[in-house]
């Protein structure tokens, strides 16, 4: 992650969930964000094959309604913290059998940031008076994730 945007993400973590995070927990976020990115397309290109088609559309991603509330959230939130040119950069596009079309390539950063804001919520929900999640907060958290998306 390249070093200038680490005072931004600490920011949005501060600013979504009153949550501080450091180079490790940063880390650990982008591996969290291209897992789930993952997860979510690996359904998407299910759902296209289903169809019968070979793209990727938005509505084949399966983006709960918490994730789309989380997604609009990020962007009221985004428009001081200025994460998404990051996150464009951040969010890796895994190898898949079918073509992802434009539109789904140009929300995926804030299908990110909405998975991001998500996570930060959730850490404040499983322990509202931690400030700084530990390893352990972090696996319990994925593993929420896990469940879910």
């Amino acid at each position: 992650m390249v070093l200038m945007a680490v005072p931004r993400f600490e920011r949005f973590f501060r600013r979504a969930a009153g949550v501080n995070v450091d180079k490790e927990d940063l880390r650990r976020y982008s591996d969290f964000v291209n897992e789930k990115l993952r997860d979510l397309l690996v359904i998407g290109m299910a759902h296209a094959k289903a169809g019968h088609r070979d793209i990727i559309e938005p509505w084949d991603l399966p983006l709960t309604k918490g994730i789309q509330e989380s997604i609009h959230r990020f962007r009221e939130l985004d428009e001081e913290i200025e994460l998404k040119p990051i996150l464009e950069q951040l969010a890796r596009l895994p190898l898949l059998d079918l073509s992802v079309s434009e539109e789904v390539m140009r929300r995926l950063p804030e299908v990110a940031g909405g998975l991001s804001l998500a996570l930060a919520r959730t850490f404040k929900i499983m322990n509202p008076d931690q400030k700084n999640p530990a390893t352990e907060q972090w696996e319990r958290a994925m593993s929420v994730f896990e469940l879910l998306v």
